[in-house]
């Protein structure tokens, strides 16, 4: 894929600079962002060195003016010159990660975030944006790229760090030849997309039955607390049912939109009961697949001009049949800057669900408050978006609840005292919450914290039997306390 237009230097800053700052703005510690801030550029011109070695191409001046447009405010202006990016390029050391890396991994391990795979993707995409230097991404720049993604993934592997989303491919970005030269070219792939192809052969998953609608309403009941919400789903399927029957005696069937605003904290079960409601909808027949399809803004914006819609445009075809989940849907709505290519994808999205209305649902989720805004901040998503879902935080006795499944379900048991501080723990997790308040996957740290510790005392013992492999006990509920203590 070609790009669309070239950017300047000033605009290659303005992306850059609007990047890092945003990136910046979510690490908390204050430490750690002073030392993301000394260091963030110098680790990026020296990508730019790897990147623009594995094109194969000679250094132009524009390789120059990128180069000296990476930096941010208050850092020192690079002036570098033909000859000395020249040299510098042909010298590249190889990838190193950066010093900074090491720091937040270790501030990932302790707070449960996840800004070391964040800073993942957002080196992926200004790796792309210095590709782009001529206009077209070479495979052996997304190799590259990929490479260094891959070495910074396998050092939060190695300590443990869970990654949320899926991380960004390089690959997707790849130049494709404008025209096709026969059936055995790169065209042949996407008419197989299109459905022009030999279907590809179905996984197990794929063959196995699909779950009838009194399963996944079981399902749905079953889930922890969201009496609201299954009560609306539950409304939502008998207007869907009705309207289809409506159908069948050949009777008027209003205009009716089955997008979905999901509103709430983190934590509160959103994307299950969206996964839920794809297959009901496939149940009912309303969608063809019931697959969900689940993004945040990275998943659907690209980091240069002319990406974006195509970005967004390949993840609603990935999602037609079934539900698109936007996480955090919000942030594609920046208000303060309004070159922002939150606003393509937007617009892109809102065609695609014209265009598939029969076969794809949009589910938008995020802050109450800050979805309120993004709503409001297009005409055409108030008149697409106009049902509600909202997920209040659990309760202490539902946290408490969601702890014990959560135990049972990976085979360990509670001691009485383990259940009685569990139960305090949770009700006062709850009665003190903030805007920090994580709902279940605070639940989720604190079971993987237990086992972690439960995990240091049973290795200890001589001859563990099972019993002493399914207990967790008071102080493998408690041993934080005393580390914070001690530091305090």
């Amino acid at each position: 894929m070609n790009l669309k237009g070239s950017l300047s230097a000033a605009e290659v800053h303005k992306q850059y600079s609007d990047g890092v700052a945003a990136f910046r703005r979510q690490i908390t510690d204050a430490t750690l962002r002073i030392k993301f801030t000394q260091e963030v550029d110098i680790f990026f011109r020296a990508c730019t060195l790897g990147v623009w070695g594995r094109d194969g191409a000679s250094i132009t001046p524009r390789h120059v003016e990128y180069y000296n447009a990476i930096y941010t405010k208050g850092n020192p202006v690079p002036a570098i010159l033909f000859w000395e990016l020249s040299t510098a390029v042909s010298e590249y050391p190889g990838f190193q990660p950066p010093p900074f890396f090491a720091r937040m991994r270790a501030s990932d391990k302790v707070s449960g975030t996840h800004l070391a795979r964040r800073f993942i993707d957002l080196m992926t995409l200004m790796q792309l944006l210095f590709a782009a230097v001529d206009d077209v991404v070479s495979e052996e720049e997304a190799g590259f790229v990929n490479a260094c993604a891959d070495s910074l993934s396998a050092l939060c592997d190695r300590d443990g760090l869970k990654g949320g989303k899926a991380p960004l491919d390089a690959k997707d970005f790849i130049s494709k030849r404008p025209e096709a030269d026969g059936p055995g070219d790169e065209a042949a792939p996407a008419a197989a997309v299109a459905g022009g192809g030999e279907a590809a052969p179905q996984t197990e998953a794929e063959q196995a039955p699909a779950p009838s609608l009194e399963e996944l309403m079981a399902e749905l009941d079953g889930l922890c607390g969201l009496d609201k919400v299954k009560a609306d789903v539950k409304s939502l399927i008998n207007l869907v049912k009705v309207r289809k029957l409506r159908q069948e005696h050949e009777l008027p069937i209003p205009p009716m939109s089955l997008h979905l605003v999901f509103l709430g904290n983190p934590g509160t079960g959103k994307t299950t009961v969206a996964r839920l409601l794809a297959k009901i909808y496939h149940a009912i027949g309303v969608l063809s697949k019931g697959q969900l399809v689940e993004v945040d803004r990275s998943g659907l914006v690209a980091g240069f001009v002319g990406q974006t819609a195509i970005k967004t445009g390949e993840v609603i075809q990935k999602a037609l049949g079934g539900v698109l989940f936007i996480d955090e849907a919000y942030a594609l709505a920046n208000q303060d800057a309004p070159n922002d290519f939150g606003k393509e994808a937007i617009e892109t999205l809102l065609k695609g669900m014209e265009d598939h209305r029969a076969d794809l649902i949009v589910i938008v989720a995020g802050y109450t408050e800050l979805m309120g805004t993004f709503i409001h901040a297009n005409p055409g998503l108030e008149s697409r978006f106009n049902k509600y879902f909202y997920f209040e935080d659990y309760n202490g006795g539902q946290l408490m609840a969601i702890f014990q499944s959560m135990c049972a379900k990976n085979g360990y048991t509670l001691s009485d005292e383990a259940e009685e501080y569990a139960g305090t723990y949770f009700r006062e997790l709850y009665e003190e919450r903030d805007e920090n308040f994580g709902n279940a996957r605070d639940v989720r740290n604190v079971f993987e914290r237990a086992v972690s510790r439960q995990s240091d005392r049973v290795a200890a013992l001589e001859a563990p039997g099972k019993e002493d492999l399914m207990s967790l006990t008071l102080a493998d509920l408690r041993e934080d306390d005393g580390a914070q203590t001690e530091g305090t």
